[in-house]
């Protein structure tokens, strides 16, 4: 999994932890529905966004077909859901795909790792061609060309050919800006809200930017060590103008948002403008917050989740023994155990979807017993808010912006 927008649980709280999920679900389901199953491969948290943004400004009822109950999956630990579906999922999913492809052939181009060697390379490029295709057939059945993505992706080559020192870090991300651009605003024309077309195609530019200059600031290391291009480097930009220049995105975002008419904005609003400017404190290594007020002690969400992973006793914290655990083998209400492999696959999934960090509760891949996340009790659930917007009254906040 990957992307720059990755919420704790936490922090989202119930609600929108459970509207999170169904776009996120509902997008690797949209993969798989209309390109396949290993579509599914290049299911990312950012490309969800596009999901969320559509649905948020629409006018929905519960018999409008948002939402429908998905089987048993491995990556849920087994279990139903309601997940997104429709416009807004298909569009997130043909935009993922045609960016997936963008990023094979880039890595194809870099020679990066086991594509250095031609028949993973040769193999990698009829797998990118095959994605490119079906993201273009996906776009068009919702009424949106990618060739807009198309094109950024091919100028981008051409963008980064040309750059040196004194080359401005926009002139490099402009592609990606153009991309995302495109693809914010088609959520409104999805949505029946023309009128949003102008500040979330403004949303999208900053976003771009803000992905690919986070992008750059992760990989600056590894790409100084193998010698690959990098636009930090190829641009001779410190890490106090990145830093700058992100602070300025989030700051153009949360404008934005202020000019958008949501139907429900709260989710959207929570990543954008809250949960991307975590992503900037996490890349460039600062702390979570950069306000200089302190939260309050029930956080942006209400109280913090008290669980019974780890209690307070006398002699400090005490052992995993909860009140959700069966005392010993053989307790009431204990499913039976998974076999290994199957333990396995779900083990995995736990990993993958970050459930056994983050989750308040899973079952335990092979026991099947009742277990909470590791960071459950531990985790910055801060509120964050922001400056540009009112009081942040759109997510529940009640912190003294």
């Amino acid at each position: 999994m990957f992307g720059i927008v990755r919420p704790c649980g936490h922090r989202l709280g119930a609600g929108l932890k459970t509207q999170w999920m169904a776009h996120l679900c509902g997008l690797c389901l949209a993969l798989r529905g209309d390109h396949g199953q290993f579509a599914r491969v290049v299911t990312n948290y950012d490309g969800l966004l596009i999901s969320v943004l559509t649905e948020a400004q629409a006018e929905r009822t519960a018999a409008d077909g948002w939402r429908r109950t998905a089987g048993p999956c491995p990556l849920r630990g087994m279990r139903t859901a309601s997940v997104a579906q429709g416009e807004g999922a298909r569009l997130a999913a043909a935009v993922s795909l045609v960016l997936a492809s963008a990023k094979v052939r880039d890595h194809v181009a870099d020679r990066d790792g086991l594509l250095a060697r031609r028949p993973v390379a040769v193999a990698a490029r009829r797998v990118a061609a095959r994605w490119g295709r079906a993201g273009e057939r996906g776009g068009a059945a919702v009424g949106f060309d990618t060739a807009v993505l198309v094109d950024a992706v091919e100028r981008q080559t051409g963008v980064e050919a040309l750059a040196g020192p004194g080359t401005s870090l926009r002139t490099v991300t402009e592609p990606t800006e153009t991309a995302t651009a495109a693809a914010f605003a088609h959520t409104a024309v999805l949505a029946g809200r023309p009128g949003n077309v102008v500040p979330l195609a403004e949303a999208g530019r900053l976003f771009g930017r803000l992905a690919h200059l986070l992008d750059a600031v992760e990989d600056r290391a590894a790409d100084a060590a193998a010698g690959a291009w990098n636009p930090l480097t190829a641009t001779a930009t410190p890490l106090t103008e990145a830093r700058r220049i992100a602070d300025d995105a989030l700051l153009g975002i949360r404008l934005a948002l202020r000019d958008i008419e949501f139907e429900d904005g709260r989710l959207a609003h929570l990543l954008l403008a809250h949960e991307l400017e975590r992503s900037v404190d996490r890349a460039f290594g600062t702390s979570s917050c950069g306000h200089a007020h302190a939260p309050g002690p029930q956080g942006a969400f209400g109280p913090p989740p008290t669980g019974p992973y780890v209690t307070q006793g006398p002699q400090g914290p005490q052992g995993p023994q909860g009140p959700h655990e069966p005392q010993g083998p053989g307790g009431p209400n204990v499913p039976g155990k998974r076999g290994f492999l199957a333990g396995c696959a779900v083990a995995l999934g736990l990993c993958c979807t970050c459930q056994v960090c983050c989750a308040d509760e899973f079952e335990g891949p092979w026991s099947r017993k009742k277990r909470e996340g590791w960071c459950r009790d531990g985790c910055d659930c801060d509120c964050g808010c922001c400056e540009a917007c009112e009081c942040c009254e759109c997510c529940a906040c009640d912190c003294s912006c």
